[in-house]
């Protein structure tokens, strides 16, 4: 359906229109100029000479400094536009925290491509805010930008991919990717991925989370060509796990979307919570913080998985723990003795 037809027409208007067909995505010759004859055809101006129109006004465009990339049987795209954007104090503000903390996330290219937008300089970043995500790499790092971009597309295709990975260890194998996204967690950014051929020992039904796998990006050695298999599932995998916070945190409200409260006992000073998680070693990492005012109840083979994990961390500090005893108990028998010579 065509919008209203108004007689006010001038080039800035067919200009504008040409950058902001562009700056949704890229398009063909052909393509802008049958968009374009529609904005003329509402504007009371002939479309018969479209392309023509669009010849000159990119022309004039590259002229101003705006960077139009185009080639024979390739289509037109914005790669760069100099217009000016007028902002207030505080989207001035906002605009230089977004580039602050992409900095700090190791996305640094990025970051600069938000303080040229507004021409923002340090001096707007606000002083009093101090942020340490310590990433293990540079995502603004060339090789590392074209991994990203090669798996957005493979996740646009919705087909099965390939990746050449190297573990922790320095091992490389490569691995079949089904349904995938990227997932910055921790400072760290990951591919996200279902992996329809990795075995479970806990689950014997499939999918399961168990399948669900994390890669580090900068660990990724290379992504493969799409393959003619449709993702096979539009989800991932989830398990629902029940745990409990008390003491100091028996105040805890939910902030995430997969949590809901159960039950909550203020006399007691407990609250029990349901979680529905596609990846339960995040999950894990996140209870252990809470040392012991943190109880999880539900699956039995999680329990036993944490409850593993605090004894290993409880023999890591058992000996030195009763050799502290020991040496305190030595200190103050020394000190009953110095002073009991003393009288």
């Amino acid at each position: 359906m065509h919008a209203k037809k108004t007689t006010t027409y001038n080039q800035i208007g067919f200009a504008l229109e040409i950058l902001k067909l562009l700056a949704e995505k890229p398009r063909t010759r052909e393509d802008l100029s049958q968009l374009l004859s529609g904005f003329l055809e509402n504007h009371g101006k002939p479309e018969g000479d479209t392309p023509q129109k669009l010849t000159r006004t990119i022309r004039k465009l590259r002229d101003c400094g705006i960077e139009i990339k185009s080639a024979p049987h390739h289509p037109y795209e914005l790669m760069d536009a100099n217009f000016p954007v007028i902002l207030s104090p505080k989207q001035r503000e906002a605009l230089a925290l977004a580039a602050y903390f992409l900095t700090d996330m190791g996305f640094s290219a990025q970051a600069t491509q938000i303080l040229r937008i507004g021409d923002i300089k340090q001096s707007d970043i606000p002083p009093h805010l101090k942020v340490d995500f310590s990433p293990p790499a540079d995502y603004s790092d060339r090789q590392l930008e074209d991994t990203v971009t090669k798996i957005q597309e493979r996740i646009e295709q919705q087909k099965r991919y390939t990746i050449r990975y190297q573990s922790s260890k320095g091992k490389e194998r490569n691995w079949d990717i089904d349904r995938s996204e990227l997932r910055f967690h921790d400072g760290t950014l990951y591919l996200f991925a279902f992996v329809p051929d990795w075995n479970s020992w806990r689950f014997t039904e499939f999918p399961n989370v168990d399948q669900n796998r994390i890669f580090r990006i900068d660990k990724i050695i290379n992504v493969g060509a799409s393959s003619d298999i449709h993702w096979v599932y539009c989800d991932f995998a989830t398990i629902d796990i029940t745990y409990r916070l008390s003491g100091s945190l028996a105040n805890y409200q939910p902030r995430r979307v997969n949590e809901k409260v159960i039950k909550r006992d203020l006399n007691a000073k407990y609250v029990e919570i349901v979680t529905r998680e596609d990846y339960p070693f995040w999950f894990r990492q996140r209870i252990l913080r809470y040392g012991s005012s943190a109880q999880v109840l539900t699956p039995d083979w999680f329990v036993q998985e944490i409850g593993k994990e605090y004894q290993k961390g409880n023999k890591n500090y058992e000996k030195r723990f009763v050799l502290f005893k020991g040496d305190r108990g030595q200190e103050i028998g020394n000190r009953k003795h110095r002073t009991a010579k003393k009288y």
